[in-house]
């Protein structure tokens, strides 16, 4: 009996033991949750968007986020513009990614709506931090499904001392404005830095079109096939372009210059005007301190005939993806961007002005853009056209223009492209 209890003693120890190990490996199995969750609560969620120039800023704004969310941890990923407009939408379509994720407005924004991307975010007690008028470019059908962050003025730039220097001022119609580029390029200068190669097309239209169209929803209406690219406004709008690029008022080889290469003749000073929009204030004049900018959007009527002085967009429309496993987290993330102090904050470290009320502007450059607040500014047009390839059809028909084919043709292209759509 005594050498039966020998043996059984280290049997029972043993299964002891096992029984032991068996509960701690269930444990660390049930501390390491899915989805970026833990046993201790800590939940990690995904943030996507594509202004890496902000990274700085958003990672100060993330620690100071975490430490006043000791159990969020939040990891942010930057594309590329261009490849973010192209491949965003199948990363974020299962929530694996992109709990919280960045919106273009118009085409973008039509796409993941119709692809159910968006938390409703509707009666969020922190929409009350916005201008509430700013941030209507992130509503479909009465919902507020993103929340346009940035104010961007889409007006191109122009160097005051050049225009001092010169005697100049930003002109009140289109003769004025052809002048104007004249005597630049009199004086060796050129007068407009464009990036036809990439951003400009997108960009210098808004103004171009926007006292040529005959209605602020004209192509709502050639998407809807209720006008016509080929219509008047189109039509002048090509040939004012392609009057500036025959005039030499462009740099050459236009249609090949991408955005940093026209960036660079502005910042140089060898270009009087860069054919962009208040985004890029502050990076040029990170690049050349003694840079002093202003916006001005030329008028391609006459004074009297012109209905806006520039044009604005609300942008970088942020949103909590509707298949995020941790969607109260990423709200609260959202509520946090929207405090004024943090916003403040984001707006003066990246030279980007927002939408969010009783924000203070510390930069010249952030300054220059918040004048443009009392201006009569339309919503950028471009972005009013919701099919991606209607709008691209658009700008192609610029690029168009400046390869040399005429402005009528051009136009008949581009149409014949949104024809393929409408009724689908």
């Amino acid at each position: 009996m005594k050498k039966n209890k020998k043996l059984i003693l280290p049997l029972v120890s043993m299964l002891v033991m096992s029984i032991l190990l068996s509960a701690c490996g269930s444990g660390d199995n049930a501390s390491s949750g899915e989805n970026g969750s833990s046993g201790s609560g800590k939940v990690t969620i995904s943030f996507m968007h594509w202004r890496g120039e902000d990274s700085e800023a958003l990672n100060k704004t993330i620690d100071a986020f975490e430490k006043e969310n000791p159990n969020i941890n939040v990891e942010m990923q930057t594309l590329p513009s261009d490849q973010y407009q192209s491949t965003v939408q199948s990363k974020i379509s299962d929530g694996s990614v992109g709990d919280v994720f960045a919106s273009f407005p118009g085409a973008q924004f039509e796409a993941f709506t119709k692809a159910g991307l968006f938390t409703d975010l509707t009666g969020s007690s922190f929409l009350s931090a916005y201008n509430s008028k700013l941030i209507e470019s992130g509503q479909h059908d009465g919902k507020q499904y993103a929340i346009p962050y940035q104010l961007v003025y889409n007006d191109p730039i122009y160097n005051v001392k050049l225009f001092e220097q010169y005697g100049l001022t930003p002109p009140t119609d289109w003769e004025g404005f052809l002048a104007l580029c004249q005597k630049l390029k009199d004086n060796g200068i050129i007068p407009i830095a464009f990036a036809g190669a990439d951003i400009g097309p997108g960009q210098f239209m808004n103004t171009m079109v926007m006292n040529n169209a005959p209605s602020d929803d004209i192509f709502t209406k050639v998407e809807a096939g209720e006008a016509k690219l080929t219509d008047e406004f189109w039509v002048k709008t090509l040939t004012q372009i392609k009057e500036l690029n025959d005039k030499g008022y462009f740099q050459q080889d236009a249609l090949g210059t991408k955005d940093p290469a026209a960036g660079a003749l502005f910042i140089q000073e060898k270009a009087a005007m860069l054919a962009s929009g208040s985004y890029q204030l502050a990076q040029n004049k990170q690049q050349n301190p003694n840079l002093e900018q202003k916006l001005l959007a030329p008028i391609t009527v006459s004074a009297d005939q012109a209905k806006y002085e520039g044009v604005h967009t609300t942008t970088f429309m942020l949103a909590v993806n509707s298949k995020s496993k941790h969607p109260e987290e990423a709200k609260k993330f959202l509520e946090f961007l929207s405090n004024p102090g943090v916003a403040s904050d984001y707006a003066n470290q990246t030279g980007q002005n927002v939408t969010v009320n009783d924000v203070k502007y510390d930069t010249p450059e952030l300054q220059v853009a918040g004048e443009w607040a009392t201006k009569k500014t339309v919503f950028q047009p471009r972005f009013t056209i919701l099919n991606g390839d209607n709008q691209k059809a658009v700008t192609n028909s610029i690029q168009a223009v400046l390869s040399g084919t005429s402005p009528e043709e051009a136009a008949q292209q581009a149409q014949a492209i949104i024809d393929q759509h409408i009724g689908k």
